[in-house]
């Protein structure tokens, strides 16, 4: 993120008004522009040159290259560290780091053992973007690293094997589920998994920072400014709710593309074209998961704001009283 770039003037968050969710949403369309990938080492240091630049004062407004220099850097760096995420790490990677990942989770009749692999190679890319993109102020170690990637393969693996042996079970015993239904409730399975999943990986790769809080900072009185670069301290409270909304924006980023393309896919099945051409299921069906993930993603990310701004006396009371603007504070809620 650029409001890692030192300097005594703060940058404007976005071009996009971010109290809304549509500006948030096109915000979050700026971080994950694949473009973004393919910036040089030196196109960044330059992106890097020109916004402490204008940190600096000696530019006096933004500009259509400030905005060009800002987007690269919001999609490039991490927002506490400055460094570069690692690039297949990145949201602007995620629709295709995450692509064939998903469409293997997705595929339909997977034996149990097809099930199981495909969920511990979700759950180990999820815990590599959660560890890049989490918040650094409190990060985890590594043991803590292993027991969160564990549990969260357990939960995953369970609910996906378990919801699937209850589906077969159904068709077994013709419990009055028609078989539309049925066919339906088999489809919906890995979204069951990867949800579920999503929240405890969430959950346990940042159990570091509700233990031991993460950084707040006072709102500045300008409404275009960024959070102040010095931390006013930890606050568990503020951990709590920056994990809470990123697990719920993990579980709709998941809903869309996890549950649309499974049943566009076993609708066209049905159609004579695909029945003629059983070789096209595949490509069909990562088509499906890519043009769903290009729109699912930005709307999720959008859900809440990057950087959130709650009332100082709801946290901890040492906070009290030391908000900027109207009394608030404000945190990084983490990718």
């Amino acid at each position: 993120m650029s409001s890692s770039i030192p300097g005594p003037r703060d940058l404007p968050n976005s071009r996009h008004d971010l109290s809304t969710y549509w500006g948030r949403v096109k915000h979050s369309a700026d971080i994950c522009d694949p473009r973004t990938l393919f910036t040089s080492s030196a196109q960044l240091e330059q992106s890097k040159s020109l916004l402490s630049a204008y940190k600096h004062g000696a530019l006096p407004s933004m500009t259509p290259s400030l905005w060009t220099a800002k987007k690269v850097c919001d999609a490039t760096l991490h927002p506490d560290t400055g460094t570069p995420v690692f690039l297949p790490l990145r949201m602007s990677a995620f629709i295709f780091s995450n692509l064939l990942v998903t469409a293997g989770m997705l595929q339909p009749n997977l034996t149990t053992r097809g099930v199981i692999a495909w969920q511990i190679t979700n759950q180990t890319l999820n815990v590599c973007i959660n560890s890049a993109n989490a918040n650094k102020s409190s990060p985890l170690s590594y043991s803590q690293l292993a027991t969160s990637f564990v549990l969260a393969v357990s939960a995953s693996c369970g609910v996906a094997v378990g919801l699937g042996k209850v589906v077969a079970g159904l068709k077994k015993v013709g419990r009055g589920v028609s078989p539309g239904l049925k066919m339906v409730l088999g489809r919906l399975v890995p979204f069951a998994a990867v949800a579920t999943a999503g929240v405890v990986n969430v959950g346990l790769m940042r159990g570091g920072e509700i233990a031991a809080g993460i950084d707040v900072f006072a709102k500045k009185i300008s409404a275009d400014e960024g959070g102040s670069a010095e931390s006013l301290g930890k606050s568990r409270k503020a951990a709590i709710l920056a994990v809470g909304e990123t697990a719920v924006s993990r579980v709709l980023n998941a809903t869309p593309i996890m549950v649309i393309p499974p049943l566009l896919l076993m609708r066209l099945q049905r159609s004579s074209w695909l029945k003629k051409r059983p070789r096209l299921v595949v490509p069909v069906n990562i088509g499906l998961i890519f043009t769903t993930s290009v729109f699912a993603l930005p709307l999720a990310l959008g859900a809440f704001p990057q950087r959130q701004a709650v009332n100082a006396e709801s946290l901890e009371k040492e906070f009290w009283g030391r908000g900027g603007e109207g009394g608030l504070v404000e945190f990084n809620r983490g990718i």
